[in-house]
């Protein structure tokens, strides 16, 4: 049996703030073959993105981090690299499009510049050659007049347009893993489709393995052979997509699909919100996070459940796996 690309085990990372210990991502498993497009589905502090960050150790100087685990990317600890080593994995092995395109491109530097920046990092291409190369990118994203645009500013390009040049920097060494962190956000719905329909065509022409993180069910539908769906810094449920979305295992992946609008629903049906909210990252409650918010809860969540298989690839961390519980069948538009 192939080795897994990425092999995530027991990731956790706290931050040390003067408030006490922030659990942002607690023990988090899970692996990513080769090719697979693995997508990362939950509310907002869920712990979507600071998985990714921790498995790359991004955060800054000045942050009181403290990080276990291993994350295993083609049988090397990144967790174990000196930082020297841990550069030339960074935007050369493993590519990454940050969240907001309008503050992650250095207003001051041409975009062409931004883009070989990391080709003259991590290839032996000279100057010349890595200008070429990031004109090159800026066509094969989409940019249109990219040779006569290749000095302009990012100010000078649209949301849509900023974020095609984010791919093109996160994909500029051909990485093995594309970590595509809310690609779509602030986009409207043509240039939304049109971005995910270039990260589709790129995955397909590199063989890229791909960690999509959204907080819309719709892009992951879209994008993603498996989705993992977060809840306060651990998961709840894993499964490929169409079983995810057909019978959800877990009462909060249930939650979240109920609040999908559908295309055959009354114009004036109520979707139903999740009660409550989320639970601070700072001294979690003993027993299941979700529960406070489970229409299901009962005297056993107040034990933290393991994570339990359901078969076909899905598995849950829920009591209630394995039980009469019926959840409704859910279709999601893409």
């Amino acid at each position: 049996m192939a080795v897994p690309l990425l092999q995530v085990r027991d990731l956790c990372c706290s931050f040390i703030t003067r408030r006490g210990e922030v659990k942002a991502v607690d023990g988090v498993s899970f692996d990513i073959a080769e090719g697979e497009s693995l997508g990362v589905v939950g509310e907002s502090g869920s712990g979507k993105t600071m998985t990714a960050l921790s498995m790359l150790r991004l955060f800054g100087p000045a942050s009181k981090v403290r990080l276990s685990g291993q994350v295993l990317f083609e049988g090397r600890d990144l967790l174990r690299m000196s930082h020297k080593e841990l550069r030339t994995v960074r935007g050369g092995r493993i590519g990454f499009v940050f969240q907001d395109p309008l503050t992650s491109l250095d207003p001051v530097v041409p975009v062409a510049d931004q883009i070989s920046e990391a080709i003259s990092l991590h290839t032996s291409l000279g100057r010349k050659g890595a200008r070429m190369r990031a004109i090159e990118l800026m066509e094969r994203v989409g940019l249109p007049n990219a040779a006569s645009r290749a000095d302009d500013l990012p100010n000078r390009f649209s949301g849509g347009m900023r974020q095609r040049i984010m791919i093109a920097i996160a994909i500029s060494c051909n990485p093995k893993l594309l970590i595509a962190d809310e690609a779509t956000t602030a986009l409207d719905a043509t240039v939304q489709a049109q971005v995910l329909a270039l990260m589709q065509d790129l995955r397909r022409d590199l063989g890229m393995a791909m960690m999509v993180i959204s907080h819309d069910l719709g892009v992951i539908a879209a994008m993603c052979d498996t989705a993992q769906v977060m809840y306060a810094g651990r998961i709840a449920e894993r499964a490929p997509v169409p079983t995810l979305l057909r019978s959800p295992a877990h009462p909060y992946s249930e939650a979240l699909i109920r609040l999908v609008p559908k295309m055959d629903q009354m114009v004036h049906h109520r979707l139903r919100p999740i009660p409550g909210s989320p639970p601070s990252a700072i001294g979690f409650e003993p027993g299941c996070r979700f529960a406070p918010r489970c229409e299901y809860r009962h005297d056993r969540c107040d034990v933290m459940p393991d994570t339990r298989d359901v078969g076909g690839g899905q598995s849950a961390a829920c009591w209630l796996v394995g039980t009469d519980r019926e959840i409704a069948p859910t279709e999601v538009a893409s």
